[in-house]
């Protein structure tokens, strides 16, 4: 029965989420499987990978192919490098002291370029939001400083107005006292005069 290292998808649409599986490679691939060595979670930043490295590498042991995506899934974690390191140690050339303790630094060492990657992350989002904390500051300064200019220009139409109604006003009672009042008779005393003519 040929065995394959590989992905079993779970999760829901558009967020993945898998488990990596020892399976028949003529199972379907979220079918039956042997089984579960690990998750795979690649919706963070970094993926969150959680593998149980001596059940990996006993699998490989065992003549398991892996996947290319779960090969890069293999080396990330150290599988690889374990499952070669016992190699080693089966043909003579290392005691297994000397294979853990070549295991151990790549894994330390890993291990620091990863928080180190974290730690870029991290910064670059807190400056990614600094920066867009200032565009927004400034996009509230020249709204606000809008907003004031718009205002000023109301109260100066609004004075405007005024001054000419105020002139119109004047204008009309100029126009009303300089007018000459003519009194006018009414009109059935001129239509009796006319009566007795």
């Amino acid at each position: 029965m040929p065995v394959k290292i590989r992905l079993q998808r779970h999760g829901k649409k558009g967020k993945p989420f898998f488990w990596i599986v020892a399976a028949d490679s003529r199972a379907k691939r979220d079918g039956k499987f042997l089984d579960k060595i690990g998750t795979y979670n690649p919706n963070t930043n970094p993926a969150t990978i959680d593998l149980n490295l001596d059940s990996a590498v006993q699998w490989l042991h065992n003549g398991a192919q892996p996947t290319d995506t779960a090969r890069a899934i293999l080396s990330y974690k150290g599988a690889l490098l374990k499952h070669h390191l016992d190699g080693g140690v089966r043909k003579g050339a290392l005691t297994q002291e000397q294979a853990d303790a070549k295991l151990a630094a790549w894994l330390d060492e890993k291990a620091n370029k990863v928080s180190s990657k974290k730690e870029g992350l991290s910064k670059a989002q807190e400056k990614a939001k600094a920066e867009a904390l200032k565009a927004e500051k400034a996009a509230n300064e020249k709204r606000a400083n809008a907003a004031a200019e718009a205002l000023k220009a109301a109260e100066a139409s609004e004075e405007v107005a005024e001054e000419v109604t105020e002139e119109a006003v004047e204008a009309v009672e100029a126009t009303t006292e300089e007018a000459p009042v003519v009194e006018e008779t009414p009109a059935t005393e001129e239509s009796s005069e006319e009566k007795e003519a």
